[in-house]
């Protein structure tokens, strides 16, 4: 199954404040963690998110297109990076999220989402 890990934004992330010398170390720890993630066979794709002040946001209503300029409310909304995994279930990639150093200074959170398969539309 595949899922997206992503790593919701917070304050600082929003702010691209990432001070040394957490930023050397939180880089380390998760370049570490990825390895793991690439030796298991898990790892299909990571990377991280700018800010979303320098994001767009494209609005559909019907025909029409509305482009807005970030940064966007409601921070803890947002996403600041992510993974794209290859596990064999839910609790396999809960396992592994547990495992993953805090991407964040402070509190953060991960989520977990399963892409859909061609099987989920027969």
């Amino acid at each position: 199954m595949r899922v997206m890990v992503l790593v919701k934004a917070t304050e600082d992330s929003e702010k691209g404040d990432f001070p040394e010398p957490w930023t050397t170390e939180m880089m380390q720890a998760m370049g570490r963690f990825n390895d793991e993630l690439r030796k298991a066979g898990i790892l299909v794709m990571a990377d991280g998110l700018k800010p979303s002040s320098q994001g767009k946001r494209i609005s559909f209503d019907g025909p029409a297109r509305t482009v807005s300029d970030g940064p966007f409310a409601q921070i803890r909304e947002l996403v600041a990076g992510f993974w794209l995994w290859n596990v064999k279930d839910m609790d396999e990639a809960v396992a592994w999220v547990k495992r993953c150093p805090n991407p964040m200074r402070g509190p953060s959170e991960i989520e977990i989402r399963p892409l859909y398969e061609m099987a989920d539309f027969r």
